[in-house]
């Protein structure tokens, strides 16, 4: 049976602490038709068309920590996202030593989205990356100081992203 965004809004307003991933596992839909349904002033659905600027951006940011997540277990890399290039069909990360690297599918991308939620009671922003089938490719959390505090710039940039974005549609 399929289900409703209004069933996914209402599961959502319901379970306000529900992490994305989990109510897609309890719906048995993706995880982008949960982030879809997620309340405006949460989400940002960024033009596939600006993921070369986003991603040319990104290692200007500052530490942040990347999520990958594969048949339950999850992935993490803090430090700052590398910078990359494009070559045999990937986008190449390229780490000077040790560092997050690998090599991105992107022309699988179906959507990125700008996601502000808070996670366990505190505010969190994310980036989130989903391939073909609506699942999340990877993700890119905003960093914090030592205090567990965001770090205010990421912040900034993070809401100017989402602020271009509502303005342009």
């Amino acid at each position: 049976m399929a289900v409703s965004i209004e069933q996914i809004k209402q599961y959502l307003a319901d379970n306000p602490a529900a992490m994305p991933g989990q109510v897609a596992a309890e719906l048995a839909i993706t995880e982008l038709d949960v982030v879809k349904a997620l309340p405006s002033e949460q989400l940002a659905l960024l033009p596939l068309t600006e993921k070369d600027n986003l991603l040319a951006s990104l290692p200007e940011w500052g530490n942040m920590t990347t999520i990958v997540s594969a048949s339950g277990s999850i992935f993490e890399f803090k430090g700052s996202f590398p910078k990359g290039k494009y070559a045999h069909g990937y986008y190449n990360l390229i780490t000077k030593g040790e560092g997050l690297h690998g090599h991105l599918k992107l022309d699988e991308l179906s959507a990125i989205a700008l996601i502000s939620k808070p996670f366990r009671g505190t505010e969190s922003h994310a980036i989130n990356f989903f391939g073909a089938q609506g699942e999340v490719v990877f993700k890119v959390y905003l960093g914090r100081d030592k205090k567990r505090v965001l770090l205010s710039e990421q912040v900034e940039r993070f809401q100017a992203l989402k602020d271009s974005v509502n303005i342009a549609a």
